[in-house]
């Protein structure tokens, strides 16, 4: 898709979510909430979001080791906040990932392709990682909540994400995948394409090490959607936790998306979508959906710290680590 195209799609999905978000709320209502919401909630909130990014590098770190490129938990930890903070600019989360590929490959010359692997597997743990939970959610959800939309959404997500573990992994479907060499060569992203298909089947033969980062992984999202509740009771919203085991996992679906720029507008919508059909306000759904997202922005302040303190010292980019050949 070209750039022009790709901006008139981002904004025109960014002007629905607004146009749908000025439809259900009440600005002034929507301010009161705002302003007595509980800051003591939000803050628990965005400290557990900001603590179990260790964790979410530490499963990057053990990726990495298993290609020989040992990586030390601060440095990484560290290029994680960056991330962070480029999503604030970039669309969704997967432009934080091509941060952290490029980072990881200019410290390490000649390992652009194990970079982008790992961090495209890591990434596809936490997608592992949500399908799980989202099936969990499902289950609860039966005859539970009238949110049956979404339950569809869930579904097919897990379908396509078993099919893609599949098609990276079995013997069987890289067999088959050659016979598209030559398309992918006509439309010249054989190389690419190439570079990101070997670089997570390399890890095929780390399927333990893989079961137990998609269990370390499994453990972080429980404790992730634990702040989307936070936001939630923040604004006087008085659900038990339990929906939001089933609202969590789309959530962060929704968000993988490259729809608009950090999720804007489209976060908004969806809680006042979602929590809607359980009944909640409009106004306190999108104050719950607003503070959400300004958790997502203190994710960013480390990151920009670090970027300042970098910058100050000279030492915006660390020097290389070693040289691969």
């Amino acid at each position: 898709m070209s750039r022009p195209i790709r901006l008139a799609v981002t904004l025109a999905v960014t002007a629905l979510c607004v146009a749908y978000i000025l439809w259900k709320i009440d600005l002034a209502k929507t301010a009161d909430v705002l302003k007595d919401a509980d800051f003591g909630l939000f803050a628990l909130a965005s400290a557990i979001m900001i603590v179990t990014t260790v964790p979410m590098a530490w499963r990057w770190q053990q990726l990495l080791r298993a290609r020989a490129i040992p990586e030390p938990l601060s440095w990484l930890t560290r290029t994680y906040f960056i991330a962070y903070t480029a999503n604030q600019v970039l669309p969704t989360s997967l432009g934080g990932d091509a941060v952290r590929v490029v980072e990881v490959a200019r410290r390490n010359p000649g390992t652009a392709g194990v970079a982008t692997g790992s961090v495209l597997l890591d990434r596809a743990l936490g997608g592992i990682a949500t399908v799980i939970l989202g099936a969990i959610g499902f289950v609860l959800a039966i005859g539970r909540y009238d949110i049956n939309g979404y339950l569809w959404f869930e579904g097919v997500f897990i379908v396509g994400t078993v099919l893609l573990a599949f098609l990276f992994f079995s013997s069987w479907a890289r067999r088959h995948l050659a016979r598209f060499v030559p398309l992918a060569r006509r439309l010249k992203v054989e190389r690419p394409a190439r570079a990101v298909y070997e670089g997570i089947h390399a890890y095929r033969g780390d399927g333990r090490l893989l079961v137990w980062l998609t269990v370390v992984t499994l453990g972080v999202q429980v404790i992730r959607i634990l702040p989307v509740w936070l936001c939630a009771r923040a604004v006087g919203i008085d659900l038990s936790v339990r929906p939001f085991y089933v609202m969590g996992p789309v959530l962060f679906i929704v968000l993988l998306f490259p729809f608009t720029i950090n999720g804007l507008g489209v976060r908004e919508a969806f809680f006042v979508s979602f929590l809607g059909a359980l009944g909640v306000d409009a106004d306190q759904a999108f104050a719950a959906g607003f503070l959400f997202f300004l958790v997502t922005v203190t994710l960013a302040i480390p990151g920009l710290g670090i970027l300042l303190w970098e910058g100050l010292r000279g030492a915006a980019r660390p020097g290389l680590r070693r040289s691969t050949g």
